[in-house]
Formats: structure tokens, C-alpha cells, sequence
């Protein structure tokens, strides 16, 4: 799994954030886009394109998007 294709894949879930605001240290929970909505387009893209489900404790529990790509990669 590679970091910058999930980030990619991850700031494609995000309408108004710059791309350039997604590095692997950024705490995700903190954009200002942050909410539920995004969170469950986030577990929905994991499911799609990595064929793993991630809870809403998984995503509670992390704190940067690397954190979450550990947890995902970690269940592969």
C-alpha cells in the first residue's frame, strides 16, 4: 500500500481542502471540512479500493491519515 495513493484517495473525499493540505502528518480530524458525512465517504472509499472495513472506532483512533492507513493496511 502505498502512502501517496491513499492520500490521493483520501483527499478525493474532500470538497474544498486543498490537496496540498494532505501530507501522512496531517490530522485529519482537525480540517475544517472534518465531519461525519466525510468520515463515512472515507470508510465507503477504504471498502471500494482496498477491500477493507474500517469502523468508526478505527477512525476515532487515529490521528494523522498515516495513523488510518496503518489501521487499513493492518487489516489486509
Amino acid at each position: 500500500m502505498d502512502i501517496e495513493e491513499f492520500i490521493q484517495l483520501f483527499a478525493e473525499q474532500f470538497d474544498e481542502t486543498e490537496v496540498s493540505e494532505f501530507k501522512p502528518e496531517t490530522e485529519f480530524r482537525q480540517l475544517e471540512e472534518w465531519d461525519s458525512m466525510v468520515a463515512l465517504m472515507i470508510i465507503a472509499m477504504v471498502d471500494e479500493e482496498y477491500g477493507v472495513k474500517v469502523s468508526g472506532d478505527d477512525i476515532r483512533n487515529s490521528a494523522t491519515i498515516k495513523d488510518l492507513m496503518d489501521v487499513v493496511a493492518s487489516k489486509k
